[in-house]
């Protein structure tokens, strides 16, 4: 029942804090077959949630500790995903896994097949990402022991942004480093290649204009597009440059960090566990990095309302910045868990934007419409629900080939 006639590819996606992964027919629809989720997958106490297409929950368990398995928290949930799919016959005419790399540095560019090689390459850049390579190469591995002739495909967060011109990838630092690959080198490509080729099929003509893409969850970023390519963004040597987000600080004056380290008020170890997981909305609410919560507490607590605030303000100079790079603007896109959803949020970037040419439709963007600006409004506004998986998926097929139909 559940085998395929030409074939599933697998999608795994390492987040700081999650796993993500899903099952995808292999056929020119590419249609989703099961979606699997590990909340908390850094620690032993993860929970594996596995869905079928329709949203149906298949299986809700939390982890089981394996003492066999070394760091249970993370390859026992791997090893209960598999032996669940394994037992209800997922395996079956798995044809290729492609994994979701945050980092790619100057070396990977675009997708390729794994092996023992590239692998050993990886982990030279790991110090660029200790937060997600490790943990994604971790799944690589597993896969390499468990399914060992299934291929694997690499598809780099960071290859999206390789059009990047010179001026927008360096740092204003002694050149010796920028000639040592310290530069920026931006983030959520996977997001962004998915959102280009939506507004190619939906706008036409207009997609190949000059267009701002807003990638706003817990981690946020934004990109300045020209003819579909990144000509600058928000993340830089690591995801922590730009936006406000969840529990990242976003831009901070180095100077303020100099002086914390300078003073003894924090070490090395604590200041980067400060600037990755206690800042960002996290941090200036004291509360809870959940736009869903803060927005709903905004009225009541202050500092809800000053992290919700600051979340808007900080994204909306980066929309008046980006335009301003760009010559102007034709398009602005919404996307990601807050941009997709949290309409007060859109409002708020928005607002004052009227000198640009936005002009947001209160009701459209209030039951997010997939085009929330007004009839007037010279920029079209778009949300569009991102699909990372699915660019994994096409990237998989791309480069091994479409799998032949196996006869019965």
């Amino acid at each position: 029942m559940n085998a395929s006639a030409l074939g599933r590819v697998l999608t795994m996606n390492r987040g700081s804090s999650t796993l993500k992964a899903a099952l995808y027919e292999a056929d020119p629809r590419n249609q989703l077959v099961l979606s699997i989720k590990v909340d908390r997958a850094d620690l032993p106490s993860s929970r594996v949630t596995i869905k079928d297409a329709s949203g149906n929950t298949l299986f809700d368990s939390p982890v089981e500790e394996r003492p066999q398995v070394k760091n249970a928290g993370r390859d026992a949930a791997l090893e209960t995903i598999f032996d669940w799919l394994d037992g209800h016959g997922y395996l079956t005419n798995l044809v290729a896994a492609g994994h979701r790399l945050v980092h790619g540095g100057v070396q990977f560019q675009k997708p390729l097949q794994i092996t023992p090689e590239i692998l050993a390459k990886l982990e030279e850049l790991v110090p660029l990402d200790p937060d997600h390579l490790p943990a994604a190469m971790a799944g690589v591995r597993y896969l390499a022991q468990r399914l060992s002739e299934l291929p694997q495909i690499a598809c780099f967060d960071t290859a999206f942004h390789s059009s990047l011109p010179k001026v927008a990838r360096m740092y204003a630092l002694p050149r010796r480093f920028f000639d040592g690959s310290l530069m920026r080198f931006g983030f959520h490509g996977l997001s962004y290649e998915y959102i280009v080729g939506e507004l190619g099929t939906l706008d036409g003509p207009l997609a190949d204009g000059r267009a701002i893409v807003a990638h706003l969850g817990n981690g946020a970023s934004m990109v300045a597009l020209r003819q579909r390519k990144s000509v600058d963004t928000s993340m830089g040597f690591t995801p922590l440059e730009g936006l406000v987000m969840g529990t990242r600080s976003g831009d901070v004056d180095p100077g303020a960090l100099l002086y914390l380290l300078g003073q003894g008020k924090i070490s090395t170890s604590d200041l980067e566990k400060c600037l990755n997981k206690e800042s960002g909305l996290l941090g200036v609410s004291g509360s809870t990095e959940d736009m869903r919560d803060l927005l709903e507490k905004a009225r009541q607590d202050e500092r809800a309302a000053e992290a919700v605030e600051l979340f808007c303000y900080r994204a909306k100079k980066y929309v008046g910045a980006y335009a301003a790079a760009l010559g102007g603007l034709d398009l602005l896109v919404f996307t990601g868990g807050i941009g997709e959803k949290a309409s007060p949020v859109r409002q708020k970037i928005c607002e004052g934007l009227e000198f640009l040419g936005i002009q947001i439709d209160p009701q459209r963007n209030q039951t997010n419409d997939p085009i929330i600006s007004s009839s007037n409004s010279r920029v079209k506004v778009r949300v569009i629900e991102t699909n990372e998986d699915l660019t994994i998926v096409r990237h998989v097929l791309d480069l091994l080939g479409p799998p032949t139909r196996k006869s019965n």
